[in-house]
């Protein structure tokens, strides 16, 4: 009989990684400030997980200031500042973001599947560790 190569019975451990998973909406339901969000972001920087994957809604279809067209300008632009806070503030934690939209997403296409989102104005310099995916996906670490 020929000889058939095998694993080991015990093969190492693989490497320990932080996966850090946060699902928004991202805003208290009484105003539109992103406080929620920054103390994500401080969170963030501190532990400096390797991997933060981050469900939406980031602009609420459902809050109450979008609902009465309270805002002051476009839903694209309340996202991308939104995007901007969380990119350029988790920069020195070299984490790798992965943002993944919610049918909510008011900014965002509502169909299901639904793509991922489109920001053309992502630096650069993030571009390895900033990762937009599809509603649903498929995420392999490592």
């Amino acid at each position: 009989l020929p000889l058939v190569p095998h694993r080991p019975l015990f093969a190492p451990p693989p490497e320990q990684r932080m996966v850090l998973v946060a699902c928004g909406p991202y805003t208290p339901s009484d105003s539109i400030a992103y406080d929620p969000l920054s103390d994500l972001v401080a969170v963030i920087t501190r532990d400096r997980p390797d991997v933060c994957v981050l469900f939406g809604p980031f602009l609420d279809a459902k809050h109450e200031q979008v609902e009465n067209c309270q805002l002051l300008g476009p839903f694209s632009d309340v996202f991308k500042l939104c995007l901007k806070m969380i990119i350029e503030g988790t920069r020195s934690a070299g984490s790798q973001l992965v943002f993944v939209p919610s049918a909510r997403d008011v900014h965002h296409d509502y169909v299901y599947p639904q793509p991922p989102f489109r920001y053309p104005e992502l630096p650069r310099e993030d571009k390895q560790r900033v990762h937009f995916v599809s509603d649903p996906c498929t995420l392999e670490v490592d």
